[in-house]
């Protein structure tokens, strides 16, 4: 805000790459958090543990909540999030990491 003004809303851009070293474990522990949330109805459960099942990228989505992220943040509360999870095919773990590579280059300088 250009008159000086600060927003009590901030954009917190997180980008994660996880590495599923045990794919049975991951769909273990979200088939055990789906089957243990009381709030979704049937359909929607059926739903989520067939995803699961197929898509460890669905399975980590399960189980990694922004919530969870910033809960003990002193002086902040979670107004809203959305999050998404995918696999990649192409990531090379032993290249070297540029920002720009993550459409993060223009918000490095407020990174910390």
């Amino acid at each position: 805000m250009s008159n000086g003004e600060t927003s009590r809303f901030v954009r917190l851009h997180v980008e994660l790459i996880m590495e599923v070293t045990d794919s049975d474990l991951l769909t273990g522990a979200a088939l055990t958090r789906i089957d243990g949330d009381p709030s979704l109805p049937e359909e929607e459960r059926r739903q989520s543990q067939e995803t699961v099942r197929e898509e460890p990228a669905e399975a980590l989505a399960q189980l990694v909540d922004p919530f969870d992220l910033v809960a003990a943040v002193p002086g902040a509360e979670l107004a809203q999030a959305s999050w998404s999870s995918e696999e990649l095919t192409d990531y090379d773990p032993d290249a070297e990491w540029e920002a720009a590579e993550w459409d993060l280059a223009d918000d490095s300088e407020g990174a910390g």
